[in-house]
């Protein structure tokens, strides 16, 4: 059993991260801005789940071993690189139309794809992966029994509050976004400015080191 005080502690370093700016938040944000609430909180939520897979890895021992090669890292890294530019790129190109991934349907996508597009975004970082294998351990007590399910604990009380956390910034941007995107000529600029933002942060991590 983890004590009290140490879990407050957690949930008191883990809040003061995740609403740091960041990469995850920044996306978000964005999202939020660009494309509405429902939108951002998605992408959020997706981000929560990729911070989940993240503590099961780092829980199970996994994200250290593939982390370990350089060579893997470095396929990680622009392969999470070239999602994020590719997002970005088709957001600036399909600026102000609602639909920059899924050019087979008009119309506001569903949630579900911005789920999927936050959690793959997170997932597919490694600099995420190695946050996490840093991060957890810090609050772990081997004296207190097994490590692997205070890993899961304190990995899921961390998600729970990303899912938080991202979701009010989500539909804080999201009510900023309704109001900016009256303005038609105001919304590709909105949509080429989150484009930007992925674009930038693809260059960002694809040039990060270890």
């Amino acid at each position: 059993m983890i004590p009290t005080e140490v879990l407050l502690a957690f949930l008191a370093a883990s809040a003061l991260i995740t609403i740091a700016p960041g990469p995850d938040n920044l996306m978000v944000l964005s999202v939020g801005i660009s494309r509405g609430r429902s939108a951002g909180i998605g992408f959020g939520l997706g981000c929560a789940l990729g911070c989940f897979t993240h503590t099961l890895w780092a829980t199970l021992g996994i994200g250290a071993v593939v982390l370990a090669s350089a060579t893997t890292f470095m396929t990680l890294k622009m392969a999470g690189a070239a999602y994020l530019a590719y997002i970005g790129v088709m957001t600036w190109r399909y600026a102000g139309k609602m639909a920059p991934i899924r050019l087979d349907q008009g119309g506001n996508e569903p949630i579900g794809a911005h789920v999927r597009r936050g959690f793959i975004a997170n997932v597919i970082n490694p600099k995420v992966a190695l946050f996490f294998i840093a991060f957890l351990p810090q609050f772990v007590d081997q004296s207190r029994g097994a490590v692997w399910p205070q890993m899961l604990v304190l990995g899921g009380m961390f998600a729970v509050q990303t899912v938080l956390i991202f979701g009010g910034i989500g539909w804080f941007a999201g009510n900023i976004g309704a109001r900016l995107r009256r303005q038609p000529k105001l919304a590709v600029w909105l949509d080429r400015c989150a484009g930007a933002i992925f674009i930038g942060l693809a260059l960002h991590l694809a040039t990060a080191g270890r």
